[in-house]
């Protein structure tokens, strides 16, 4: 119980009644803004008189926010060891600028896109030229400058990586690991992915420079880390292991924009290390006679690789109304098969003691809209000597 020496409080009050007619809530209002929150009184709940009973305002619990992490493939899988291709669209005119990457063969139907890969040229090298091909459309230089665009500063025009000197080098040609908004939602995951590539040079793993996710880069398109070469230490309390940051040569292997659900890697890096894929260089065909769609190589690597970790992160908001049916409340029902045509119970125990079963649970707004329907396991049985008390939770 809490005491209210409050002068202010008293006029209002007063002033309120003296007015004739009033509502007991306005009272209720204005006590609680003069007592401490776990002293205020409850207001806007009580006996229901029908279908609905309108919440108090201790029966819910305001949106919080939970961070949710799960696998970013298919059915929430956070590895993907097998990797394949549509021999359809390599053929058509899309295959120049990407390919689509699915978990299963492209031709059963449980198979779907789990990422796409594009490689980029600055100055189109890779591509066929128009002395070549009247109709060329350039797909390494546009796939370059589509990402430029999308990732990098107004000011900036090519990608630049970190060498073993931290100095930034601009860099002509690309890959690219895209994720669709659908896997990645809000976010990949920092620090909770690695792609094994394996080529002559034998087999690598890469991951970002996160480590416990501290110091970010804000860029262009928000946090941006570095690709090092590492493993993850799941399972263990250690931070990532990183390996290194470079080849032998200085070069950067790449950049990770989590924000993005992008990868972009460092083509002449990747063929230090990896070395060359059943005989091509992942530095790619810089020819111009033709459409080499170097993409290719950097997928036999991953496909050799057998291995693509990745989580994603979700701030998911959730809301709680807790459902109070007291032991005077719906213990008779509205279903037709309730009673006879006369008004009597078909159960004729019912006279001296209803009785219901709870299946269902509707939300509605003021408006008596239902705005959303929650079950229960099983039906809950209902009459004057019990009471149920049941929780729902909403995530948005």
């Amino acid at each position: 119980m809490a005491t209210i020496n409050d002068p202010a409080v008293a006029n209002q009050i007063a002033s309120l009644i003296n007015g004739g007619t009033f509502n007991t809530e306005d009272i209720v209002s204005i006590i609680n803004q003069a007592v401490p929150t776990g002293q205020q009184l409850q207001v806007g709940s009580g006996v229901s008189t029908g279908p609905f009973k309108k919440f108090g305002s201790f029966d819910k619990i305001d949106a919080k926010t939970e961070i949710v992490t799960t696998g970013i493939w298919t059915n929430d899988v956070g590895s993907l060891t097998s990797f394949y291709t549509s021999s359809t669209q390599k053929a058509s005119s899309t295959g120049d600028y990407y390919y689509d990457v699915y978990q299963l063969d492209p031709s059963g139907s449980a198979a779907e896109v789990q990422f796409a890969l594009a490689y980029g040229h600055v100055d189109g090298s890779g591509s066929a030229t128009l002395a070549v091909d009247d109709s060329a459309t350039f797909p390494t230089k546009a796939t370059y400058k589509q990402y430029a665009s999308t990732l990098l500063a107004d000011a900036d025009n090519k990608f630049q990586f970190e060498d073993d000197s931290n100095i930034l080098q601009n860099v002509n040609s690309i890959y690219a690991i895209n994720l669709s908004r659908e896997r990645y939602r809000e976010e990949m995951d920092p620090g909770n992915w690695s792609l094994t590539l394996t080529g002559a040079n034998g087999t690598f793993t890469f991951i970002d420079n996160s480590g416990k996710k501290f110091g970010d880069n804000l860029g262009n398109a928000g946090r941006v880390f570095k690709v090092v070469s590492g493993s993850l230490n799941l399972g263990t309390e250690d931070e990532a292991t990183i390996e290194s940051t470079t080849d032998s040569n200085g070069n950067g292997y790449g950049l990770f924009y989590p924000d993005r659900g992008i990868i972009i890697l460092n083509p002449v890096a990747l063929q230090d290390v990896v070395g060359s894929v059943d005989g091509d260089s992942l530095i790619g065909s810089l020819g111009t006679s033709a459409n080499t769609q170097n993409h290719e190589r950097l997928f036999k690597a991953i496909a050799a690789g057998e291995d693509f970790e990745a989580r994603r992160t979700e701030n998911i908001s959730t809301q709680h109304f807790f459902v109070r049916a007291t032991n005077r409340e719906f213990n008779y029902s509205n279903n037709p098969t309730y009673t006879n045509d006369n008004g009597t119970f078909v159960e004729t125990s019912f006279e001296s003691d209803p009785r219901t079963f709870i299946t269902t649970v509707g939300l509605f707004n003021d408006s008596n809209e239902m705005i959303a329907v929650a079950k229960t396991s099983q039906p809950v049985p209902k009459s004057f000597d019990k009471e149920v008390l049941i929780k729902v939770k909403l995530s948005f």
